[in-house]
């Protein structure tokens, strides 16, 4: 399956727009901020219900305006059509729909439309704190398992309804016992089920991670990701009982999967403090690769690939090792933005696949 066309109306940059794709590599040029990373989030959109940036819905609507609307045309094998679109109104519920018939629940969406993005922020897995790093393998595993996105969503409602219950008792200054010992069951059981769910999916994950890294740089380094758990499995009920004098102290609870660490090495050494600028970006590539490898393996059908400005930010050899993964046709439709086209044409000259440039 492929984007065959997409519209976009009072998005972000755009006021309304619409693009025509074909199904192997669509490579969008022109000046820097023209819009070109805001139709790679558009179609991001369309896969997640969401901005790749974390941002909020009402910042992505165009400014002055109160609504913004996203459809896009997929189109299968066998030439079947699928309309996606959705519609963002401030003030009210963002609606996806697909051929014009709205979803129960946005979560439901998740995983039909499966997508990989490398940007330049992707080192930001690296950098920035824990909550990234989860973000990343939680999306990850939401668009390959329904069931973990669903336990996923539930656990995190309860940690803020738990959470919002122990600002209620630091205010009041009385600890109702009955009511928060109703979080604890669900919460022990749903953590428990997904750290098994991270593990087992870790596991599978690094292999394909550790071989994309060998061949970004040579073979050089060994890497390793290691899930660090604010409790050991089976423990979850006792940990969480122990915790309860700090979480109501700190009026938030303190332990359980949403406090988990993805802890990314290198030569058994901490990627973040040790590891070069070089290394870090090898590695988010790697990542990125394995994601796109999981996704082909559980999925019918091969991710859109987004690709923005990594050649301005990603050096010869991997670059290099992209453009032989396109020339062997490990990918299916690519997106691809650069500022320079003439670059971007001299990369490409020798693929045997179509090209179509969008010049915006």
């Amino acid at each position: 399956m492929h984007l065959k066309s997409l519209q976009v109306n009072q998005f972000k940059s755009y006021e309304e727009a619409r693009f025509s794709f074909i199904s192997e590599i669509n490579c969008i040029v022109g000046e820097n901020g023209i819009g070109k990373t805001n139709l790679l989030d558009a179609i991001h959109f369309l896969s997640m219900t969401k901005s790749s940036r974390g941002i909020s819905d009402q910042l992505c609507v165009k400014h002055s305006q109160d609504f913004f609307r996203v459809q896009g045309d997929f189109v299968d094998t066998q030439d079947r059509e699928t309309q996606i679109t959705c519609v963002f109104q401030k003030g009210a519920k963002k609606q996806f729909l697909r051929d014009d018939k709205p979803y129960p629940r946005l979560a439901d969406h998740i995983g039909h439309f499966p997508v990989v993005l490398m940007d330049p922020h992707d080192t930001d897995l690296v950098r920035e704190g824990s909550e990234e790093r989860r973000r990343f393998f939680d999306g990850m595993m939401s668009q390959l398992d329904r069931n973990f996105l669903d336990q996923l969503l539930r656990y995190n409602r309860i940690v803020q309804q738990r959470n919002v219950l122990l600002k209620q008792f630091a205010e009041r200054g009385q600890v109702d016992r009955l009511h928060l010992d109703s979080y604890h069951a669900p919460l022990v059981e749903l953590g428990e089920s997904l750290a098994k769910s991270r593990r087992e999916f870790l596991e599978v994950f690094l292999p394909s991670f550790k071989f994309h890294y060998a061949k970004l740089s040579d073979d050089r380094e060994d890497v390793d990701i290691q899930l660090e758990s604010t409790f050991e499995a089976g423990g979850f009920d006792a940990a969480l009982r122990a915790a309860e004098p700090l979480d109501l102290s700190a009026q938030r609870t303190s332990i359980g999967i949403h406090r988990d660490e993805f802890d990314f090495k290198i030569n058994d050494y901490s990627l973040r403090k040790f590891g070069s600028q070089g290394q870090q970006k090898s590695f988010v590539v790697a990542l990125k690769l394995a994601q796109f490898d999981s996704l082909v393996a559980a999925k019918p059908r091969k991710p859109l690939l987004l690709l923005d400005d990594i050649f301005d930010k990603l050096d010869d050899r991997r670059i290099q090792r992209l453009v032989q993964m396109m020339a062997e046709e490990h990918f299916g439709q690519v997106f691809i933005t650069d500022a320079r086209p003439e670059r971007t044409k001299k990369l490409l000259k020798d693929l045997k696949g179509e090209i179509h440039y969008i010049t915006l």
